[in-house]
């Protein structure tokens, strides 16, 4: 990746005692957890599902971000300083994860970090705006958490809506217009089935039948009933990797013979590694380049990365995107004019850069940082070809 020029880091290196008088000042009126920063560190909170039926999309996507941030920190970081991630477990439950957003803000982190899931996303960002604490790429693309505009949220990946969006015109292109949801039955599942009634709409369509699964449930006998008889060509799938194995093993078993496509939210190779063999033809849309493939300079990057650490990263898209999260945001750190949220905000509200062949576009009022979509299609031997 070409970088631009290096600005002047004089203000993230470690400050005389004089500019730390100055800095604490300024840092306070900017909202910056200064004690993070005094001791060469800045530290980032993340809550996400370490546990449970979702964990697989916490675990991969922090240890994406941590293979990017243990390369930083190994050259010395970003102006001397060592970035890390304090996370903390909410099992993919919002009231596990706001009360761990509270104690993250209590404990001046500087910034949220890759917080999992649109309900917990949802449970915490007020917390994070009330505290002017930054909330750095979460892993959804709820537009609740995009509109209204709040200037502490950056988002890196496109909206369930682009994605929706890509999935519709690809099926009704193949002539599928008969298409069916499955849906977590909470925000997530609520902000994709509105994405896709929203690109059916705009073809005179609308979903054929509509079925819902409990959050952190595998429980998709009803929803299986519902939609495998219905008539429906595909059935588009908000959830989570466990629940959308069981309902594609299930419906296939009471005779559906349509196609299944899912949202990135799932965890695709999550759901490869669930469905083995039965996964031949799954199809689920992807928010950032494929890991599978060497035709982009970051995933030669991030794969090289992944294979130096020695086999403790999977090089996936989840993981995938945790490293381009860690990427964007050390960048933007190391861009800023001086080491506070303030500071921060302008420098990722400034950058319109090229990562690789992922272009990243913020801009003042603009917080999302990409649009880019495209289809993956998991094989019958759990692999993930595009």
């Amino acid at each position: 990746m070409s970088m631009p020029a290096r600005p002047a880091l004089g203000a993230l290196a470690r400050p005389t005692r004089r500019r730390f008088t100055q800095l604490a000042g300024a840092s306070l009126a900017a909202g910056f957890g200064l004690a993070r920063a005094q001791d060469g560190r800045v530290v980032l909170g993340q809550s996400a599902a370490f546990s449970g039926p979702a964990m697989q999309l916490g675990t991969q996507f922090y240890a994406g971000a941590r293979l990017c941030f243990d390369q930083l920190n190994a050259k010395g970081g970003v102006g001397g300083r060592s970035i890390e991630i304090r996370q903390l477990d909410d099992g993919y439950e919002p009231e596990r994860c706001k009360a761990n957003t509270e104690k993250l803000i209590k404990d001046e982190v500087f910034a949220l970090f890759g917080y999992i899931g649109t309900p917990t996303s949802l449970a915490a960002l007020p917390l994070a705006v009330s505290a002017k604490v930054l909330f750095f790429a979460p892993f959804t693309g709820a537009m609740g958490l995009r509109e209204p505009f709040r200037r502490e949220a950056f988002h890196l990946r496109a909206s369930y809506d682009d994605e929706t969006a890509l999935i519709v015109k690809q099926l009704t292109h193949l002539s599928q217009d008969r298409i069916a949801v499955f849906h977590q039955n909470d925000a997530y599942g609520q902000a994709g089935l509105s994405g896709v009634t929203k690109a059916l709409a705009a073809q005179q369509l609308k979903p054929l039948a509509v079925a819902t699964v409990e959050r952190n449930s595998s429980d998709v006998k009803d929803a299986v009933a519902t939609l495998a008889k219905s008539g429906a060509q595909a059935i588009v799938q908000i959830g989570a990797y466990q629940a959308c194995a069981a309902f594609i093993r299930q419906a296939r078993a009471a005779g559906y013979g349509g196609k299944f496509y899912n949202v990135s939210f799932v965890g695709t190779q999550a759901l490869a590694d669930e469905l083995g063999k039965d996964g031949a033809g799954v199809v689920v849309s992807q928010v950032v380049p494929s890991p599978y493939s060497a035709a982009r300079p970051i995933t030669r990057e991030f794969v090289a990365a992944a294979r130096q650490a020695g086999g403790h990263v999977q090089a996936n898209y989840s993981s995938m995107e945790g490293y381009l999260a860690a990427k964007v945001f050390a960048e933007g750190l190391r861009r800023a004019a001086r080491p506070s949220r303030e500071g921060l905000i302008a420098a990722l509200e400034g950058m319109n850069e090229d990562f690789g062949g992922y272009r990243v576009n913020f801009g003042a009022g603009q917080h999302v940082a990409s649009r880019f979509v495209e289809l993956s299609m998991l094989t019958g031997d759990g692999r993930v070809r595009t």
